[in-house]
């Protein structure tokens, strides 16, 4: 018999300790927390406002499948004199015509701009609400029945249970660029797959990699390639077919990948990477809950709501706040189905939201970032610099390059549709004089935005699942690295055929 939200009770059996193992070079370093690493990124890229020269791009707004957005204007880069004086050191010192670097007071006030940030607020509160939906669906006891009656059939067939779920998620970023919906199924799957006998990364890596390589390997995604190619004047969803393949092999890989983790942690449980992290308690400890007519009803509804929410997305242009109603509609009936009261409802409301702090404050963190750099007009210098160099190399060695500089310029971007806004007006033209076609160009935009989104810390989405999963970073990287390593290089590869056989439609 449950005695409380149960969610919370569940989740805290997760939480681990942060330490580190030695035998690696990534576990001797000892990771801050999430959010004083971040804080330490907006402290290096306020320091670099000092040193690097600022200079801004004019911008243009254009409607682009059916959204106005605002893209730069290529060819239009100006330097900007910087203002630099003593007072700047501590506040903020504005003079028309000028950039000035960032001060000790706009460096503090960095993480609050980025909190109240338009996409990042609607981020961050779409966060607390799906948190409080999955709190009150946790109290009625359909995630636990639902986990119990999954295990009882498939707990003999993990690889065949992680291929399939990896899989649907997969195609459900790919075509509908899925991201932070998946944030509250981390801990769902963390037990499921501590149940099968695996660890907490399996768990997540089930989640979050299937999520990413969907997105990053992009058929219909309307949020990066619809943005992409619309700004590159190419039709929606044109040359699907190699991005269709390209799509089946990474997931092969990163499905592959995980088995073979999976399966060393089976032989010998030692071979977990976080062997030498205290136990949490156990996340099953109570009785199974035997799945009922409610709980399937219950089940029934919140994938109704789901569907109708992702349906929201794509067909009527819901964005966080109408896909954070509709969560709070699947709070409400399930409540009612369950048979809450009104106080045990708001509880676990509260409970559950209260488990997602840390996911949803990382998001206005990491939006620091970027706040620091654009107020000082350095990020259009570090893209028009990198962009000058591409146009000088051959274009084998170019289509790398484009697909490098979107890689690295993701951690200063995580946004895709954001970083097609800013880059793709300068691929395409610097594409043509290459005689790479902007299909191609579209192509290596979708490789380097979404893959890095596995490791980088500006992604608001791994940061949360990380806390969710109460794994520590330098252990993910340990995971992620030689996976990332492969899925780069099948990138490489698919973009030197794409250059060959000039990829168009």
């Amino acid at each position: 018999m449950r005695t409380d939200c149960g969610y919370n009770n569940r989740i805290s059996g997760l939480r681990v300790k942060e330490g580190v193992v030695s035998g690696s070079f990534l576990t001797k370093i000892k990771f801050p927390h999430v959010f004083v690493l971040i804080t330490m990124v907006i402290f290096a890229c306020a320091v670099a406002t000092w040193l690097l020269p600022s200079g801004q791009f004019q911008r243009e707004t254009k409607e682009i499948e059916g959204k106005t957005r605002t893209v730069v204007v290529p060819g239009t880069y100006t330097p900007v004199e910087k203002h630099y004086t003593p007072r700047g050191l501590f506040l903020d010192t504005k003079k028309e015509g000028t950039a000035s670097p960032t001060s000790f007071h706009a460096f503090v006030s960095a993480v609050p701009r980025g909190m109240g940030d338009k996409n990042a607020a609607g981020i961050i509160f779409f966060i607390f609400i799906i948190g409080g939906a999955f709190g009150i669906l946790e109290r009625t006891g359909v995630i636990t029945a639902t986990i119990h009656l999954l295990l009882h059939y498939l707990e003999d067939n993990a690889p065949v249970l992680t291929a399939v779920i990896m899989l649907v998620i997969a195609v459900s970023g790919s075509t509908l660029g899925m991201g932070e919906e998946f944030i509250p199924l981390v801990p769902i799957f963390v037990i499921v797959a501590q149940r099968l006998g695996y660890d907490r990364i399996y768990g997540m890596a089930m989640v979050i990699v299937a999520a990413q390589v969907g997105f990053a390997a992009a058929t219909l995604n309307p949020f990066t390639l619809g943005v992409a190619q619309g700004i590159a004047e190419i039709p929606y969803i044109s040359g699907w077919e190699f991005r269709t393949v390209f799509f089946f092999v990474c997931i092969t890989i990163s499905v592959s990948y995980l088995l073979l983790y999976g399966r060393r942690i089976k032989q010998d449980p030692s071979q977990s990477l976080l062997v030498d992290e205290p136990e949490p308690e156990q996340a099953f400890e109570a009785e199974d809950e035997t799945f009922t007519r409610r709980h399937g009803l219950i089940l029934v509804t919140g994938i109704l709501v789901f569907g109708i929410v992702i349906a929201g997305t794509v067909e009527l242009d819901w964005w966080f706040a109408e896909m954070s109603g509709g969560f709070f509609f699947l709070a409400m009936l399930a409540a009612y189905i369950g048979k809450l009261s009104m106080d045990e409802t708001a509880a676990a409301f509260v409970k559950g939201m209260e488990n997602m702090v840390v996911a949803a404050l990382v998001v206005g963190f990491a939006k620091g970032i970027e706040v620091v750099l654009s107020n000082a007009m350095v990020l259009d210098t570090i893209i028009f610099y990198a962009t000058e160099v591409l146009k000088e190399v051959p274009r084998y060695v170019a289509v790398q390059g484009m697909f490098l500089f979107q890689t690295v310029l993701n951690f200063l971007i995580p946004s895709g549709s954001g970083q097609a806004a800013v880059t793709m007006p300068l691929m395409v033209p610097i594409a043509e004089i290459l005689n790479i076609t902007p299909q191609t160009a579209v192509f290596a935009f979708q490789c380097g935005d979404g893959f890095s989104n596995l490791i980088i810390p500006t992604s608001g989405i791994l940061m949360s699942m990380l806390a969710l999963a109460r794994i520590p970073y330098q252990k993910w990287l340990r995971f992620m690295l030689p996976l990332l390593g492969l899925l780069l290089l099948t990138s490489a590869v698919f973009l030197t055929i794409a250059v060959a056989i000039d990829y168009s439609y």
